[in-house]
């Protein structure tokens, strides 16, 4: 069973300390802030605009605390946010969405933030990319921690795979 609680993955990678943790209600301004630097630097693949406010706006974010299918989870570098992931739990699980602050990419950060969401929910996945964006297509090749097979939907490239559920005790 998925943790709801504050329990976080910590992971060291050189000097830098990863923690995956649970979003909670009281996270909702950060990952709404997460958000629109997410949907800033995606404008470049979607061509998106913000609105009237100077915002990009996601209107499904109330929905992470109000449906269970539906999972934000934060990512922190030295105790500091530098990410997030929405999934939603289904047949497949679905990556909705996926950012790691450009600060810490390229440092193995958005991998082993990946492979912890990931680890987080065994069963079957799926990862969908727009066709714009190949970058990501290439990320999500090497961050699949499984064998995945690799179609096409409406969009671009998606990837299909199985996370198996991993042993604790080993």
């Amino acid at each position: 069973m998925p943790d709801h609680g504050e329990a976080a993955l910590t992971e060291q990678h050189g000097v830098m300390q990863l923690e995956v943790i649970a979003a909670e209600s009281r996270h909702e301004p950060v990952v709404r802030r997460l958000l629109e630097l997410y949907q800033h630097d995606f404008s470049e693949f979607d061509d998106n605009d913000v609105d009237d406010h100077g915002e990009y706006g996601y209107d499904r974010l109330p929905d992470y605390w109000t449906d269970p299918a539906r999972h934000p989870l934060l990512f922190r570098v030295d105790g500091r946010w530098a990410g997030f992931a929405l999934v939603r739990l289904g047949a497949p699980n679905d990556m909705a969405e996926f950012f790691v602050m450009r600060k810490y990419r390229r440092h193995g950060i958005g991998l082993a933030a990946a492979r912890a969401v990931f680890a987080r929910f065994p069963g079957a996945w799926q990862v969908r990319q727009l066709e714009t964006n190949p970058a990501a297509t290439a990320f999500w090749r090497r961050a699949i921690p499984a064998p995945f097979e690799q179609d096409h939907f409406e969009h671009g490239p998606r990837q299909r795979f199985t996370m198996p559920e991993v042993d604790a005790d080993v």
